[in-house]
């Protein structure tokens, strides 16, 4: 029987296409779900600032009457604008190993793009640099973090034989926190601090949800990525979402800032300890009983991982060792808190700069990541 490609348009319809990667990963040791409230506010059209500036549909496929695929296909105005391309990008796919499955989900998305006037499609991609992204073709025997997303070795092998090809590849990494900060790290913390007069600051959650801070990191964010492979700068709808929706994990602690003299945001390091397995264990479900994984993992009893979740420097101050005012603030909260490595986010295979921040520490590949693409 042939794949029947069925568009997404309830509410019933939707709560399926969140819910298919619970069931075709639920023998999977790796496989960490999304949060199932988050993938519905995120996909629910209406409810996502980012429809204000892409155009959407899902799809769900179906053979022999049983749900097999889906796939989201999206065209982002604001970096198809900024990155001068017209393409439609495809993410939130996840299907059988079967070749004609994801051929029927691709062309679905093909001909969404070609219907709005789009010339080339890549993916995975979300709406936005936060929403899931990449396909893992390399690193598979181990638990994906909370914030990037396992799938199963085949799906590259689907895409290649669909004639895409590697447009952009991330790598992860293993850093081990050391037993202490290093020397290095310390004098050039000195070095830089003295240099151009830049001080740590703690911040609150109040400054950052009130007094307009929450913005300044997210302006940062916005000057740091823009030059970054395909990157989404965030309009102001969207940034206050994401205010509200990280707010509320962040455990202020593990938020570090570096400010000049004038009190100008220069650089901000985001971690968090890993909740990989807390949500795991409520299989991406808050209640009855994922909530309490999740405070337990968060403020009680945290795995011996953390996720480094986001780095940014003002690009005045790259290259200039502000780094290290970072590390060595972040560190000794650390080895305090019995941290014993930190997963680290996904980071361009050309982005040299990035990487060779972590050669004064222990660490070890784990991950490498790839968005597909072809003209259309």
């Amino acid at each position: 029987m042939s794949v029947e490609i069925k568009t997404v348009e309830t509410r019933a319809e939707l709560k399926k296409f969140v819910k298919f990667p619970l069931e075709l990963y639920k023998n999977c040791p790796y496989y960490v779900p999304n949060l199932y409230a988050d993938e519905m506010t995120t996909l629910d059209s209406g409810k996502n600032p980012m429809d204000k500036y892409a155009l959407s549909r899902k799809f769900l496929a179906y053979k022999d009457g049983k749900l097999v695929g889906r796939i989201a296909a999206i065209i982002n105005h604001i970096a198809n604008r900024d990155w001068n391309h017209a393409e439609v990008r495809f993410g939130w796919v996840d299907f059988i190993d079967d070749k004609e499955v994801s051929k029927a989900l691709i062309d679905a998305v093909i001909a969404f793009g070609k219907e709005n006037g789009m010339t080339s499609i890549a993916g995975p991609l979300g709406f936005t640099d936060f929403d899931n992204e990449g396909c893992v073709v390399e690193g598979f025997d181990d638990i994906s973090s909370f914030m990037l997303k396992y799938n199963y070795p085949y799906y590259g092998e689907h895409f290649e034989a669909l004639g895409m090809q590697k447009v952009n590849d991330w790598l992860e990494y293993r850093i081990f926190v050391p037993d202490q900060v290093p020397e290095k790290v310390v004098k050039a913390a000195k070095l830089v601090s003295e240099r151009y007069n830049l001080h740590i600051r703690k911040v609150s959650k109040k400054e950052i949800k009130q007094g307009g801070y929450g913005r300044k990191l997210f302006d940062l964010v916005n000057r740091t990525y823009c030059t970054l492979f395909d990157f989404t700068v965030l309009p102001p709808e969207v940034i206050n979402h994401y205010i509200d929706s990280f707010l509320g994990i962040l455990d202020m602690k593990y938020l570090t800032v570096v400010e000049d003299a004038d009190g100008k945001l220069v650089a901000l390091a985001v971690t968090m300890p890993s909740i990989a397995h807390a949500v795991k264990k409520g299989n991406g479900y808050l209640f009855p009983t994922g909530w309490w994984h999740l405070v337990k993992s968060m403020y009680i009893k945290h795995e011996e991982a953390l996720e480094l979740m986001l780095i940014a420097v003002d690009p005045d101050y790259r290259n200039r060792g502000v780094h290290a005012m970072l590390f060595n603030e972040i560190i000794p909260n650390l080895i305090k808190g019995g941290f014993k490595y930190g997963e680290s986010n996904a980071e361009m295979e050309t982005n040299a700069s990035v990487q060779n921040i972590w050669n004064i520490y222990q660490k070890e590949f784990k991950r490498r990541r790839r968005v597909f693409g072809k003209e259309i």
